[in-house]
């Protein structure tokens, strides 16, 4: 059984609550590759259980991503160096005229890779334009396509 494998469903409940627990204690860590600090917003979580909006991931792919959401804080405190920046345009929800649109906006995703407890691992930062960076995402660095 490998480290990333849940046994039962009370077993990645188990996790999942932990990951949400620890989350809701990290409001922002300052990161010194950007002098500023990065959010940890409802945002964040809600991407490492769902790839878009009423499309939950697969339970393996979530299990992973809570079980090394410890490390995230940690890592970004410690990250003088990024691996990779991208900037795209897509479609944002943002609050418009008191009801929330869908808007063509700039987006920069910036990858921190590091290794911590014998893990590699892959962390994105997510900053649309005009908005704070917030943790966008993390997961183990071998899940990951080259």
């Amino acid at each position: 059984m490998g480290r990333f494998d849940f046994k039962d469903d009370a077993h990645f409940e188990k996790v999942r609550e932990d990951a949400e627990a620890l989350y809701g204690t990290v409001t922002s860590v300052r990161c010194p590759y950007f002098n500023e600090p990065v959010a940890f917003n409802a945002k964040g979580i809600r991407h490492l259980k769902f790839k878009s909006d009423q499309k939950a991931r697969p339970r393996g792919d979530q299990y992973s991503r809570l079980k090394l959401l410890r490390l995230a804080p940690e890592i970004l405190k410690r990250s003088n160096t990024v691996q990779g920046v991208w900037h795209t345009k897509q479609f944002e929800m943002q609050k418009s005229n008191s009801r929330w649109e869908r808007l063509l906006k700039d987006v920069s995703f910036y990858e921190f890779i590091a290794v911590m407890d014998n893990l590699r691992v892959r962390i994105i930062v997510k900053q649309v334009e005009g908005g704070e960076k917030h943790f966008w995402s993390i997961m183990p660095y071998w899940k990951v396509n080259p």
